[in-house]
C-alpha cells in the first residue's frame, strides 16, 4: 500500500513538474542570483544572502528536475531543442551558472566554488549555443518571423554576457599569463554578444514594427531587450576596470568606454517603452496578470540593470548615476518579492488542487 502511493506520488511528480518543465525555468534562478547582488552593493547583506541561498535552492532542485526529465522524458528535450520559441530558453541554464559563480566570488570569496562554476557555464554555453543553433539552422520545417521569434532569442546574449562577466571577475585572481587569457576570453565574449545582440534584435525590432502584435504576443521574456543591454553594460564595466591588468585592454580602453556607455544608454532607451507597452497590455487590453514562471525573465532585466548602472558608475567615475542603481535596486527586490510570492501562491493552489 505505502509502495504504492510512493510510486503515485513519483508518477504524479514526473508528469507535472518534470514532463512539462520549462526550458527557461532557470530565469528564477538568474532573476534571485542578481536581485541577491543589488541587494549587497546598497547595503541589504543579510537579504543578499538569503537570496543567494534561495537561488541556490533553486538552482539545485531545477537540475534535479532537468536531469529527470532527460532520463523519462528525452523527446520532449529534443522538441524543445528544436523549437523557435522554446529552444533559446535552455540559455538560462548558462546565465545562471554564471551569475551564481558570481555571487560565490563577490558575496563569499568562494574562487573555488566560482571556478567550478565557470568551467561549467563555459562546456554549457558550447553545449547550447551550437546544438541548438544547428538544430534552428537545418530543421526543414521553420515558422514564420511573426511567430517564429521574441524577445527570450536575447537569452543567447544573455548567456554569452555572463561567461564574459565572470570571466572578467575571476581574472584578477590569477596569475600571468591566465589572468590575460581570461580576459582575452571576457573580451571575446563580450564582443560577440554584442554582434550577436544587433543580429537578433533588428529581427525583433522589425517583428514589433511590421506585423500585428497582439497583448499576448508581449510576454515577459520581451524585458530581456532591455537585459541583454544590461549585462553587456556590467561586462564592459568590468573589462575597463581590468585594463591595467591586460595590455590589450589598455590600448583599446577609449573604445571599451565607448562601447559600455552605448550598451548602457541602449538599455535605458527599452525601459520607458516596455513600461509603456506594459500598461498598453494591461490596462488598455485588459490582459489578465497571472502568476507565469516566464515573469522571472522580466525581474532579472531590472536587477541587472541596477547593478550595470553602479558598477559603470564606478568604473567610469560617474557618481551622478548612483541615485538611479539604487532607485533600480530597490524596485528589482520588490519585483522579486511581488513575483516569488506569486510564486507560491500559484505551487500551493496547485497542490491544494491535487488533493
Amino acid at each position: 500500500m505505502v509502495d504504492r502511493m510512493i510510486r503515485a506520488a513519483f508518477t504524479g511528480l514526473l508528469e507535472t513538474q518534470v514532463r512539462k518543465l520549462l526550458p527557461a525555468s532557470f530565469g528564477m534562478v538568474m532573476a534571485t542570483g542578481i536581485v541577491s547582488l543589488a541587494s549587497s552593493q546598497i547595503g541589504l547583506e543579510p537579504l543578499a544572502w538569503l537570496l543567494f541561498a534561495i537561488a541556490c535552492v533553486a538552482y539545485a532542485i531545477l537540475w534535479i528536475l532537468t536531469v529527470l526529465r532527460g532520463l523519462y522524458y528525452p523527446r520532449e528535450i529534443f522538441l524543445d531543442v528544436i523549437d523557435h520559441l522554446r529552444g533559446p530558453g535552455f540559455f538560462t541554464k548558462v546565465a545562471a551558472t554564471g551569475i551564481l559563480g558570481g555571487e560565490a566570488l563577490l558575496l563569499f570569496e568562494a574562487e573555488k566554488t566560482a571556478f567550478a562554476l565557470w568551467f561549467f557555464a563555459v562546456g554549457l554555453w558550447l553545449l547550447l549555443t551550437y546544438t541548438i543553433f544547428t538544430a534552428l539552422t537545418v530543421k526543414e520545417e521553420k515558422p514564420t518571423l511573426e511567430t517564429g521569434i521574441s524577445g527570450a532569442w536575447l537569452l543567447a546574449v544573455v548567456s554569452t554576457q555572463s561567461i564574459a562577466v565572470l570571466s572578467a571577475l575571476l581574472a584578477p585572481h590569477v596569475e600571468q599569463p591566465l589572468r590575460l587569457d581570461l580576459n582575452f576570453l571576457a573580451l571575446s565574449m563580450w564582443l560577440w554578444g554584442g554582434m550577436l545582440y544587433i543580429w537578433m534584435m533588428s529581427l525583433i525590432f522589425y517583428r514589433y514594427t511590421f506585423f500585428r502584435f497582439s497583448p499576448g504576443d508581449l510576454s515577459p521574456p520581451y524585458w530581456i531587450n532591455m537585459g541583454a543591454m544590461a549585462i553587456s553594460t556590467l561586462a564592459g564595466s568590468l573589462l575597463i576596470r581590468n585594463t591595467a591588468d591586460a595590455w590589450f585592454l589598455n590600448s583599446i580602453a577609449p573604445f571599451l568606454k565607448g562601447f559600455t556607455i552605448f550598451y548602457w544608454a541602449t538599455g535605458t532607451w527599452w525601459i520607458p517603452m516596455l513600461l509603456i507597452l506594459g500598461v498598453w497590455r494591461h490596462v488598455y487590453k485588459r490582459f489578465p496578470f497571472r502568476y507565469d514562471p516566464l515573469y522571472w525573465g522580466a525581474v532579472f532585466p531590472i536587477g541587472m540593470y541596477a547593478v550595470a548602472t553602479h558598477t559603470m558608475s564606478s568604473a567610469l567615475d560617474f557618481g551622478f548615476l548612483d541615485p538611479l542603481a539604487r532607485l533600480f535596486s530597490y524596485a528589482a527586490i520588490v519585483v522579486w518579492t511581488v513575483t516569488f510570492l506569486a510564486f507560491l501562491r500559484a505551487s500551493l493552489t496547485r497542490l491544494a488542487g491535487r488533493r
